[in-house]
């Protein structure tokens, strides 16, 4: 089992003081739009690691008019064990955590805790720029592999570096070797995970009955096919500088790589599908991805589903909430109103969110 059953929220975003205190079963959030419902679901997401489901800064989550940073405290319950975790940030600086009252590293939050979300910003997945799946692609596979995303910053950081020396017009091949070779190494395990990520994620959805359509994921490049190896990379590196001079920046390796899916049913690309098409398909990736871990990690994450229900009709929201309950995940998720989640009854707990002078409130459950 992997719950959240205590959260509190201090100075971060609307809530100036919050206080939940839940059991396992999913947390339904409801409330009127902008009474601060889906700062909960970012409070959630931020234990795990990166910096959370809005992407923002740490001083962007900071209670304004006060600026005097924030700070969240949460019990986790993971694989039969109790972790006191706190996450906060001064004065805008990179955010801190401690587990179990030790200084600890975001990474550490991964090894403990799981958590996947899907929130409206996605609905355009696939239609949108390469990015954004990419980032998608990289949430699911640190889901999986919590070392992603060391892998990730060491290799964005070498390549920030051989961008500079490429803008630079140098072209003495010394400067380049170093970094090249901690590219090489980086990326192939960046590869190497996202494939391995996709390989569980396709047998998950292979093996489960569900309600929702499944895609067929490969993985694409901008340009020709990812290197194999990470001499190949290596040296596709080294052989690609002239152009990459001409150019200003690299153009091989996995930063160029796309997520491409198809609605296998149909054999229709995503991208061409309709929009409550695209919907399904991602939840039915959050759902696969859920699976997956619950075999892989040994309990389900923790699910974070923003207005998720509000695209739903009643057939499909029902199986979505008897999926979930099904899995046994602890599902956070929000809406404008009890309604939407009628059909999970007293499977789930019920939040109330309110809004008073720039101040949230929430009372349940």
């Amino acid at each position: 089992m992997l719950a959240l059953t205590q959260l509190t929220l201090s100075h971060f975003r609307s809530h100036k003081l919050a206080r939940i205190a839940v059991d396992e079963r999913p947390v339904a959030i409801f409330g009127p739009n902008g009474a601060g419902k889906t700062n909960i679901l970012e409070a959630v997401s931020l234990f795990s690691p990166g910096r959370g489901l809005r992407r923002a800064s740490a001083e962007e989550m900071t209670r304004r008019p006060e600026a005097l940073g924030w700070k969240l405290k949460g019990q986790l319950t993971s694989l039969g064990q109790v972790h006191e975790v706190e996450t906060w940030s001064e004065g805008g600086a990179a955010r801190q955590v401690r587990i179990d009252e030790k200084a600890a590293s975001q990474v550490a939050l991964g090894r403990i805790a799981r958590v996947l979300w899907l929130i409206p910003a996605m609905d355009r997945l696939w239609i949108e720029g390469t990015e954004g799946r990419r980032r998608f692609l990289d949430r699911m596979t640190l889901s999986f592999f919590p070392d992603h995303a060391d892998a990730s910053l060491t290799y964005e950081k070498a390549m920030r570096e051989r961008n500079r020396l490429l803008k630079d017009q140098v072209r003495d091949a010394h400067w380049y070797a170093a970094l090249e070779r901690q590219m090489a190494e980086a990326g192939h395990r960046i590869h190497t995970a996202r494939v391995a990520a996709l390989a569980q994620l396709t047998a998950a959805q292979d093996s489960a009955e569900t309600a929702f359509p499944t895609a067929t994921l490969e993985l694409q490049q901008s340009e020709g096919e990812m290197p194999e190896s990470e001499d190949n990379l290596r040296e596709a590196l080294a052989e690609s500088r002239s152009r990459d001079i001409a150019a200003g920046r690299t153009l091989v390796g996995p930063h160029r790589t796309d997520l491409y899916g198809v609605y296998a049913a149909k054999g229709v690309p995503a991208r061409d599908c309709s929009t409550g098409e695209q919907k399904a398909l991602l939840v039915s990736l959050i759902l696969a991805n859920a699976r997956a871990l619950a075999q892989d990690f040994g309990a389900p994450p923790l699910l974070l589903l923003d207005e998720v229900s509000a695209h739903l009709d009643a057939g499909r929201r029902a199986a979505l909430y008897d999926e979930i309950c099904a899995l046994g995940a602890q599902a956070w998720m929000t809406g404008t109103g009890p309604e939407l989640f009628e059909e999970l009854g007293d499977r789930a707990q019920y939040l109330e969110v309110t809004e008073t002078d720039g101040i949230s409130h929430v009372t349940g459950p």
